[in-house]
């Protein structure tokens, strides 16, 4: 096949009439394909249903400080919990506070916050004239949900291949008053799936804001989740909380992690980890908020996996399942799409995501042919602020949910949309 752009005009034609009778074949077949969110899959929720087995009504529910777990206390979290966590995360245990479910929880809790408190000591939010924002794109379409709907003016950062563009961060973020966070997935990003590099880490660690209270939000959200065995295929960064100790600047970064895609997604385990002054800070609206979480939760997670060790192995139970799925649909762009020159895709080592950039102009069409055909993804624009993508180019595909066969299927859709999208806009019309 040749390439789209060297196609002439009648050439480009016939392909286009070949490609419309297919897609007209694929209405008719009446699929029902979702691959809008990152869900873990039934085959994924099943590897933690051991869950279940820990506790029974003849256990005793205590922590090893000896916590009844069935009643009142401990604010910020059993240690045992804590020590799951920070592992998780890369940091020390002593950094952490743990929480309930979700960690998108914790974030948005840390903006009201934020708004209603201020920062250590700096304006609440609520009173300043403006609250600006840096957002790495394309990025997770919940982290902007939460700064747009807090009225919080959102700057677009180009992500690039180790990172933020940090020429572009450390200017903004020195010059302006205003811009009070940065949002950063640092590992496995959503969607593209890269990972920072250590110069990036350290540069950020180093930033001076113009600001009082700026904050790093690093939600480290797919920390362990490797789609391949052995450290050399997998992905590393540096702890973000321990190189803005060594940079001077301790207390720069909240960093943000769940269970929610390692064991249940709607019944997992939350944290934040910080400086200490981040923490008391924090544990003074707590203690208003909540006498305590579910510490019977934290408990049953701390045993189900026992130690670090223990998440690593199930992870691994994770990577098995996850393997194929991202490799049909990685496979079919290779083979269908990559000849045509229309497309670029990533193509990680971790995480829920692959994104995938379409001819300029088309994503939107793509993605509305895409749900009339009967597959459904993230709305085009869903990773850049205000859901809106200025190059109009960015899909993020989330391979989770489906089976590899399913998934084969749906990369055809995806794939005969492309092309149409991209022949019409080469042709004009």
């Amino acid at each position: 096949m040749s390439a789209y752009r060297e196609m002439g005009t009648e050439e480009l034609k016939k392909e286009l009439e070949s490609l419309k009778e297919e897609y007209s074949k694929i209405c008719e077949a009446d699929i029902s394909l979702d691959m809008s969110r990152g869900k873990p899959g039934t085959d994924q929720l099943d590897l933690s249903m051991g869950l279940f087995d820990v506790f029974n009504s003849s256990s005793e529910i205590k922590s090893a400080a000896g916590t009844d777990c069935r009643n009142y206390g401990v604010l910020d979290g059993l240690n045992e919990a804590k020590q799951m966590m920070a592992d998780i995360m890369g940091t020390d245990s002593e950094h952490v506070i743990v929480y309930g479910n979700a960690s998108l929880n914790v974030m948005y809790d840390t903006i009201a916050r934020s708004f209603s408190h201020g920062v250590m000591g700096s304006t609440p939010w609520y009173k300043l004239d403006k609250v600006k924002w840096l957002c790495p794109v394309p990025g997770y379409d919940r982290h902007f949900a939460i700064t747009e709907f807090f009225g919080i003016e959102m700057i677009n950062v180009p992500l690039l291949e180790d990172g933020p563009d940090m020429d572009i961060v450390e200017k903004l973020v020195s010059e302006d008053t205003a811009i009070k966070g940065i949002w950063c997935v640092p590992k496995y990003a959503n969607p593209t799936g890269i990972s920072y590099s250590d110069e990036v880490v350290r540069r950020l660690a180093n930033l001076k804001p113009a600001a009082k209270g700026f904050r790093i939000f690093w939600d480290n959200a797919y920390a362990v989740h490797h789609l391949y065995e052995g450290e050399e295929n997998q992905d590393q960064i540096l702890d973000i909380i321990e190189e803005c100790e060594k940079a001077g600047n301790p207390d720069l970064v909240y960093e943000f992690a769940s269970t929610s895609k390692i064991t249940f997604s709607g019944s997992g385990v939350a944290a934040i980890a910080a400086s200490k002054a981040n923490l008391d800070f924090i544990k003074k609206q707590m203690s208003v908020q909540t006498i305590g979480f579910d510490k019977i939760n934290q408990l049953r997670h701390a045993r189900f996996f026992g130690n670090f060790d223990g998440i690593k192995e199930h992870m691994m139970k994770h990577a098995e399942k996850m393997r194929p799925k991202f490799q049909a649909v990685l496979d079919m762009l290779e083979e269908e799409l990559k000849p045509t020159g229309i497309g670029q895709w990533t193509n990680p080592r971790g995480g829920y995501f692959i994104s995938l950039d379409v001819m300029e102009g088309c994503a939107k069409k793509v993605v509305s042919m895409c749900k009339d055909a009967g597959m459904v993804l993230t709305g085009a624009g869903a990773p850049f602020p205000y859901g809106k993508d200025p190059e109009d180019k960015n899909i993020r595909i989330a391979p989770s949910y489906a089976t590899p066969e399913e998934l084969k299927e749906a990369s055809k859709i995806l794939i005969v949309c492309t092309k149409i999208a991209a022949i019409e806009k080469l042709l004009n019309i």
